[in-house]
């Protein structure tokens, strides 16, 4: 016999006393996409990552370098599916950093060459991004950070993040430098 999984809205509203061990990072995110091929051709053809392994028409794990997987792709609960409607729950995006400001460049290039429309971008002081959607209407964040030296701060000395309009000619010179 299995049990119901426990209620947590009565947590309250409060700090973590304790935080999370800081070398503790995100592995990998799976989403949920209508059509597998459809999906690898945006991930690998037009991002670039490798197809690591694939189950049949159910399933891919896509990385960067020698990594097992970063983006786990699956039709499991959703061949033929579409995007949740506005005013749902879940996944808001995905952010995918990039090692420097010309790999960002880069993805920018390939972006525009498969004539993949953006939805944002922009300059948060401590990062540049770009914000698109992928054929499944997962929202994606293609990002870089600063060196922390560089990030924007208060007089008080915590971070002053901001939202600017981000000059995508003159991210698309860091791609030729």
């Amino acid at each position: 016999m299995t049990s119901a999984a426990p209620v947590l809205s009565n947590i309250e509203p409060q700090l973590t006393p304790r935080p999370v061990d800081p070398g503790t990072r995100i592995g990998h995110v799976h989403l949920k996409v209508a059509d597998l091929d459809r999906a690898l051709a945006f991930y690998c053809g037009v991002l670039g990552f490798e197809l690591k392994q694939r189950y049949g028409g159910q399933a891919a794990f896509v990385a960067a370098g020698g990594y097992h997987h970063h983006i786990g792709l699956n039709t499991w609960e959703s061949k033929g599916g579409r995007p949740p409607a506005r005013g749902t729950t879940g996944l808001f995006h995905v952010a995918i950093l990039y090692p420097t400001r010309a790999a960002l460049a880069d993805a920018l290039m390939r972006l525009a060459q498969a004539k993949v429309s953006l939805d944002g971008a922009s300059d948060h002081g401590v990062s540049e991004a770009l914000y698109l959607n992928d054929p499944d209407g997962n929202g994606v964040e293609l990002y870089w950070d600063r060196d922390e030296k560089d990030w924007p701060r208060a007089a008080d000395g915590t971070l002053a993040m901001v939202t600017l309009p981000l000059d995508l000619q003159d991210l698309l010179a860091a791609a030729a430098k």
